[in-house]
């Protein structure tokens, strides 16, 4: 399965509880099988999941002139119905502010879409040629004992990582997104090995699932 597409939900707790839990599976196999009465058929589900929700259903959730009464409580009841173990599988979570009319007036970041992707396809290049001759392709892929010879942290970036482990009481599978993401990050840096600050932006990324 070397095509890998891309899944995006809109408005991602609209959608019902049941229906994203069902994508727990095939995120983590990259397959989905639908069963029926005669038949049992598995499909390719190589997807990168992409999704965006608004903070609260009103979407002001932060602007005291707009938040409806209920904040922020309203918030947490939103939110949480996402789950935990859904969440768990998303490696990124960005908070973004949103964009006023004086925000559209300045002037265009130094670094452009352009010299993004040059740099995102040179980290791809680095990836490529420290994988060749192996079955993993990515660093998303990696685990095993290609995640422990590719992703092992120096020592100080393993402290942070125990510590947030427990601080956050990240999960197996956490932990294990947690080093993929951080090898990404210094590939993206262009730094052969893994450190203290490539670790905290991966935790940075990490959410914990509200509390109602």
């Amino acid at each position: 399965m070397d095509n890998v597409g891309v899944l995006f939900l809109d408005e991602l707790p609209e959608f019902q509880r049941a229906v994203l839990d069902s994508l727990r599976q095939p995120l983590e196999t990259r397959e989905v099988s639908v069963a029926r009465a005669n038949a049992h058929v598995t499909f390719p589900a190589n997807v990168q999941l992409i999704a965006a929700m608004n903070p609260c259903r009103c979407g002001h959730l932060g602007d005291p002139a707009l938040a409806c009464s209920r904040a922020p409580k309203c918030a947490a009841d939103y939110q949480s119905k996402v789950s935990g173990p859904l969440l768990d599988r998303i490696d990124l979570h960005v908070e973004v502010d949103p964009v006023s009319a004086r925000d559209l007036a300045l002037p265009p970041p130094v670094e452009g879409s352009a010299e993004v992707a040059a740099r995102v396809a040179r980290a791809r290049d680095v990836q490529t040629a420290r994988l060749e001759g192996s079955d993993t392709r990515t660093n998303a892929d990696l685990d095993g004992d290609a995640l422990d010879a590719f992703a092992r942290p120096d020592e100080d970036g393993r402290k942070l990582l125990m510590q947030a482990a427990d601080a956050m009481r990240l999960s197996a599978r956490g932990y294990v997104r947690i080093l993929r993401v951080s090898r990404t990050i210094a590939d993206l840096a262009g730094a052969r090995d893994i450190g203290r600050i490539h670790i905290a932006e991966a935790l940075s990324y990490r959410r914990q699932p509200p509390r109602a």
